[in-house]
């Protein structure tokens, strides 16, 4: 990868006063009527720590002198870009100034036009603002397949496509409306957040409705709602004691992106002479034999022919990304956030982009996507890792997709060899030792992107109850998948995304069973609905699940048994996943099980006794809550 260098002097003028005098009169001078056609971020914010530095975009702009009007506020340096038609706008705001209007004036010549420009106050306490830790339980959404609210917006004039639900790989329709109107559904199951996938504009002219190929990073797509509404989704969510993770996609936008026509600097996406996929071998980021041409093809081919490659050594480009994160925290009130292909970006700038977005917010919670089931591997992303190479990521969180697969290989199977079966699930937690940080790890048995959990387990209720147990009392922050709740199946497994990201039944005006309402749940939906509610729920309540260490046991007949304790409290889970009946072999948890008083069953309510007599049955899953001697 080349270090990025200017081209073109960068410095075109330097202001020479802290401030400017009250003196402007903005009514002497014309509005911009279109000739600034984009000023980014939006808008900023006063008491800020991340430098403002505003892209500025129009036709020839880089031919006019630029100056900020209003008090507390100076442009100390304005940038050129290769494109004329670009500025980048260096701007300091005093630790005394005020929230109001502020004005960039732009002049050539006679010529002279305004563009105004908010500076807000904080929200109080902003800074210091709280995000999911392990006592939370995350309802992961795919917005267009959940509910659809707002019918009339399934279609705008400025989108390219259309709704379809005959398509499985089109728009469905579902929009934020839809996300509002079924904040109480999510509530009631016993999650505590939300992360849905990109709202952002994607305007794509097919498969635009997963939202990751971005159009516009500071416009919620208009058939989604509005930035209005998203910020009313965050606080109606807060109401009801739900945070929001927004998903962010720093790696690729979308070749539909307003930029991709005009871009500021020939290197702000990766150019090939034609289409380069990357080869997903982000191992070439630790691998220690791996070479250049490898890491160059990891880091900067295309994602896919839609998704071109952003270049985050381009500085102009990553504090872009810095700001566009903060920016839509402060506006919507966010509780964290979530990054997509996290290792694809170059590492060393995305590890200054969560150092930076982590100075403005110190407790905010950032959980990147790093797929794989190479433990050493995961580990390398994780923030403080003690990586060989030296490599701090600075990144919070990550997703734990080997013990996922580990999970869904496990329980589909009745096989008694050794390897196979619950002893997976083990040999996953085994390799504890390996993560900097095991209350930062998220788990989860499916998501958008993979298998449903109900599918992998081939509809069989008892398996999928147990993989909703082991979501619920393992260690880490336990993500859920919509759906999942309702045993739901894909559409059509052989149209792999679009067949399992279905849509929620009772989420259509035209729908002929609500899913929404747990009285017109029936079977097995019923069961698994009632499972997963009556779980999770329980786990709000449970400091143990969230903070208490983890002893398991061991063994060769499908079955896997396990504690999580602190010094007042134990819950124990014993899994059966075998054909037949189980003794609890209770008296080889001496270790621990003597410390334990009389246990209440946590399905049932039932005090019970533990020992070698008890048995749990085929494919069931039995949680008992202790209070330590």
């Amino acid at each position: 990868m080349k270090i990025y260098q200017l081209l073109i002097p960068a410095v075109l003028m330097i202001a020479t006063s802290c401030q400017q005098t009250t003196s402007f009169d903005p009514a002497s001078v014309a509005d911009a009527e279109g000739r600034v056609s984009h000023v980014e971020p939006l808008s900023w914010w006063v008491g800020m720590q991340t430098p403002l530095q505003l892209l500025l975009h129009g036709e020839s702009l880089s031919e006019y002198d630029v100056r900020i009007e209003g008090e507390g506020v100076r442009l100390t340096k304005v940038h050129r870009a290769e494109s004329p038609n670009y500025l980048f706008a260096d701007v300091e705001i005093a630790a005394d100034a005020v929230p109001g209007t502020r004005y960039l004036v732009f002049t050539r010549g006679e010529e002279e036009f305004k563009v105004p420009y908010e500076l807000a106050a904080r929200r109080a306490g902003s800074r210091e603002r709280l995000s999911f830790t392990t006592a939370d339980a995350i309802y992961l959404l795919m917005p267009d397949r959940f509910a659809n609210g707002s019918p009339e917006t399934d279609d705008t004039e400025d989108t390219l496509e259309k709704a379809d639900r005959t398509n499985l790989h089109g728009r469905h329709g579902g929009d934020l409306q839809g996300i509002i109107d079924h904040l109480d559904h999510i509530a009631d199951l016993g999650m505590t957040a939300i992360w849905s996938t990109p709202l952002l504009l994607d305007n794509e002219p097919a498969f635009s409705y997963h939202g990751y190929a971005c159009g516009d990073y500071y416009r919620i797509d208009p058939r989604m709602g509005t930035n209005e509404l998203y910020r009313e989704y965050v606080a109606e969510a807060h109401k009801r004691g739900l945070k929001i993770i927004m998903d962010i996609v720093t790696n690729h936008c979308g070749i539909s992106h307003w930029w991709m026509q005009d871009l500021p600097f020939a290197d702000w996406v990766h150019q090939f002479d034609s289409f380069t996929r990357t080869n997903n071998l982000f191992s070439t980021n630790m691998d220690p034999n791996a070479s250049q041409y490898d890491l160059m093809m990891q880091e900067s081919a295309w994602f896919d022919t839609s998704m071109p490659d952003m270049n985050l050594d381009n500085p102009f480009l990553l504090h872009y990304f810095k700001q566009w994160a903060v920016w839509w925290i402060e506006y919507a009130d966010l509780d964290g956030l979530r990054v997509d292909t996290y290792p694809y970006n170059e590492k060393v700038p995305m590890s200054e982009w969560c150092r930076s977005v982590l100075a403005e917010y110190p407790n905010l919670n950032i959980v990147g996507e790093c797929w794989t089931a190479d433990v050493p591997q995961l580990a390398y992303w994780q923030g403080g890792n003690p990586n060989k190479d030296g490599f701090n990521s600075h990144l919070p969180s990550i997703m734990d997709f080997p013990l996922r697969d580990a999970v869904c290989m496990a329980l589909p199977t009745d096989s008694l060899r050794w390897g196979e079966g619950m002893i997976r699930v083990y040999n996953a937690l085994s390799d504890d030792f390996v993560y900097h940080d095991l209350s930062r790890m998220m788990t989860f048995v499916g998501n958008h992107d993979i298998d449903r959990v109900a599918d992998v387990l081939r509809g069989h209720v008892g398996r999928v109850k147990i993989a909703m147990t082991l979501l619920a009392t393992m260690r880490g922050i336990p993500q859920f998948f919509t759906g999942d709740e309702w045993m739901m199946r894909s559409v059509d497994m052989s149209q792999g995304h679009g067949g399992l990201r279905t849509d929620s039944p009772g989420g259509w005006p035209e729908d002929q069973v609500d899913y929404f309402d747990p009285e017109q749940l029936t079977g097995d939906a019923a069961e698994v609905y009632r499972h997963v509610k009556h779980l999770f729920n329980w786990r709000k309540t449970k400091p143990v699940i969230h903070h208490g260490r983890t002893l398991h046991f061991g063994s060769r007949d499908n079955t896997y048994a396990y504690f999580r304790y602190d010094t007042t409290d134990a819950v124990f889970v014993y899994v059966n996943n075998s054909r037949g009946k189980r003794q609890i072999p209770w008296s080889n948890y001496a270790e621990i099980s003597s410390t334990l008083a009389n246990g209440r069953n946590v399905l049932t309510g039932e005090s019970v006794t533990l020992s070698d007599a008890t048995t749990v049955g085929p494919r069931e899953a039995l949680i008992v809550e202790f209070k330590r001697k």
